[in-house]
């Protein structure tokens, strides 16, 4: 089966002890967020858990840790964007992010890992050619150390209207004409661009418009063929095959003001304090009246077949 990190919040950046406590003991719990007493166990154990997905602005802080994680598969997302802390006010340094990209990809591999560079938007300072300038500068870092892309475009759900009100919706004129330009540089590095949950507008100018997390892309990291029930994407207009979150919402201190999973920061950081590295639960413990269910568990893989890479 695959677990996955990223939905909800970013683990590695400022959860990675408490990950690592998970991997050491064998099980996570999870609280969900719309029945707070209904708690999902899910153990972490390499016999049924085939991979782990990663989505994070900072990955540096489970490097410590990469020996726990040596015998799970793995993928990777890491966002690195243009913005400034205008914008993404506790992202560490960009230059740093490159290296920290870098080093990720030469543990895990180059099948292993992606680039994120969204959500893109445009303000008086972020232009369609201040846009074109860090793209073509961030990819040209990153050849050679990865083959994925993806981009989108903002989404103004009901928290980022709260929390950076000035934010507009880009226009298709200006989606298509960004994007082409976009996919042509990352060409030029040796990437495919995977627009997310953006249709298959660009698919004209040669981005891969299939989804951007897809469960060949989990295959094609371990080298495995997965035989996965089949599962509907977050969104109708998601592709990507995500389930079994082990996040939680309200929790990242990154305070990117574009963000989906946060309320406003001081709802952040009350939930932030009540992180124990050593507890079950990213947030909190148990409470009376839980109600745990054991989620069954069972490895995906085909046979242990190797999947043909260069098929």
């Amino acid at each position: 089966m695959i677990i996955n990190t990223g939905q909800r919040t970013d683990i590695p950046a400022f959860y990675a002890e408490w990950f690592a406590n998970r991997l050491k003991e064998g099980f996570v719990c999870v609280r969900n967020p719309y029945d707070p007493h209904q708690v999902s166990r899910y153990r972490l154990d390499p016999s049924v858990v085939d991979v782990i997905g990663f989505c994070t602005k900072n990955p540096a802080p489970m490097f410590p840790y990469m020996d726990l994680l040596k015998d799970y598969g793995q993928y990777w997302f890491v966002t690195i964007t243009p913005y400034g802390r205008d914008i993404e006010p506790n992202v560490p340094d960009k230059h740093r992010l490159l290296d920290d990209f870098r080093r990720l990809s030469d543990t895990v591999g180059v099948n292993a890992v992606g680039w994120r560079y969204d959500p893109i938007f445009f303000s008086e300072r972020y232009t369609a050619e201040y846009h074109l300038r860090a793209f073509e500068r961030i990819a040209a870092a990153l050849e050679r150390f990865t083959e994925t892309s993806v981009i989108s475009f903002i989404d103004l759900y009901p928290k980022v209207r709260r929390n950076f009100p000035e934010a507009r919706e880009v226009a298709k004129d200006e989606r298509l004409s960004l994007g082409k330009e976009l996919i042509g540089i990352a060409a030029a590095h040796g990437m495919t661009v995977k627009p997310c949950a953006e249709g298959d507008e660009l698919a004209a100018f040669g981005a891969d418009c299939g989804g951007c997390m897809r469960l060949s892309d989990y295959e094609k990291a371990i080298g495995r063929r997965l035989n996965a029930p089949k599962r509907k994407g977050a969104r109708a207009e998601c592709a990507c095959y995500l389930a079994c979150d082990i996040g939680a919402y309200n929790t990242c201190r990154h305070l990117c003001r574009y963000c989906y999973a946060n309320a406003e920061p001081a709802a952040v950081m009350a939930q932030s304090r009540l992180h124990d590295p050593a507890s079950p639960f990213l947030i909190g413990t148990y409470r009376e009246g839980d109600v745990i269910h054991d989620v069954p568990q069972k490895s995906w893989i085909d046979g242990q077949m190797s999947l043909d890479l260069e098929a």
